[in-house]
């Protein structure tokens, strides 16, 4: 990252496109009758458009660029926060969708921790801190979910922070 509108800009991408996948995986298992993951997905994708609005809350002035979709530095093929689509087999589990997103969160975690690791700017490494500190939260929180899930306890779906 090279400044720190391009840092932002990836950010805001990384949210629109985890916010779209958890609400294409509510999606599809609300349409095929697993509500229990459906619950979560949406769950999740309410938190991802949370963090989306903080991203650019906190672009504020800046002028943050319109990137094509080749221009995007990630580690793999798509957004690092971006839920692996297989998770919408309609016979996937609540514990299942928990590790699908925990994996997902984990992946933004390890993406604003590499930046942390490797920018110079001191700005960026400001922004990415926050945003590691951030993610910090989302994966111990859904490593409580998880947890919560596999003792047979009921998932905190309706409020709470993720």
């Amino acid at each position: 990252m090279d400044t720190v509108e391009t840092f932002l800009a990836h950010t805001i991408r990384l949210e629109q496109e985890a916010a779209r996948r958890f609400e294409q995986l509510a999606d599809a298992m609300q349409t095929s009758g697993n509500r229990e993951a459906g619950q979560l997905f949406d769950r999740l994708a309410h938190f991802s458009r949370l963090h989306l609005a903080e991203a650019r809350a906190r672009a504020g002035f800046r002028e943050v660029p319109e990137l094509r979709a080749d221009d995007y530095q990630w580690p793999d093929i798509e957004s690092p926060e971006t839920a692996a689509i297989w998770a919408a087999d309609p016979l996937l589990g609540c514990g299942e969708a928990l590790e699908v997103a925990l994996a997902a969160e984990s992946a933004g975690l390890a993406y604003y921790q590499q930046i942390l690791e490797t920018a110079t700017d001191s700005e960026i490494r400001r922004f990415a801190q926050a945003f590691v500190a951030e993610e910090t939260q989302h994966v111990t929180e859904l490593q409580r979910w998880l947890g919560l899930h596999r003792a047979g306890q009921p998932l905190p779906l309706q409020g709470g922070a993720a």
